[in-house]
């Protein structure tokens, strides 16, 4: 996939200052804050940052952390992982795989089928509706 590289400036311009702090700062925004941890509606969940697809409706799930959360991306290739040993944790970050913005982390703590919980802070998605 091809990067996007945007100088800082640009990244500025293009997210909210919101945005910008949790996705190129790394940050977290505060639990139960973003409506799209309740979002009922059947869509997609792209990358704030790029419009990369990365979750779909089909496997989201109520986690009750405080986030919105998937089983499992649309695509291995939609998002990659770090090691984040940030906090005094170890913690598997992941971020888009096209703009590289910070996008949450993934957990084991997640129901069938894959066992995982991505961890998503809401502010670095946007909702496409179906």
């Amino acid at each position: 996939m091809d990067k996007l590289h945007l100088s800082e400036a640009e990244w500025r311009e293009r997210l909210t200052d919101e945005q910008y702090r949790v996705m190129r700062g790394h940050g977290t925004e505060a639990a139960f804050c973003s409506p799209l941890y309740e979002e009922p509606r059947a869509g997609v969940y792209e990358c704030a940052g790029c419009g990369l697809p990365l979750f779909s409706s089909d496997d989201k799930f109520v986690s009750r952390s405080g986030w919105p959360s998937f089983t499992r991306p649309i695509s291995p290739d939609a998002i990659e992982e770090t090691i984040d040993r940030s906090y005094g944790m170890v913690r598997t970050e992941i971020h888009c795989a096209r703009c590289d913005g910070h996008l949450g982390h993934v957990f084991e703590d997640g129901p069938a089928p894959t066992g995982l919980r991505h961890c998503l802070n809401g502010v670095a998605l946007s909702f496409k509706p179906e």
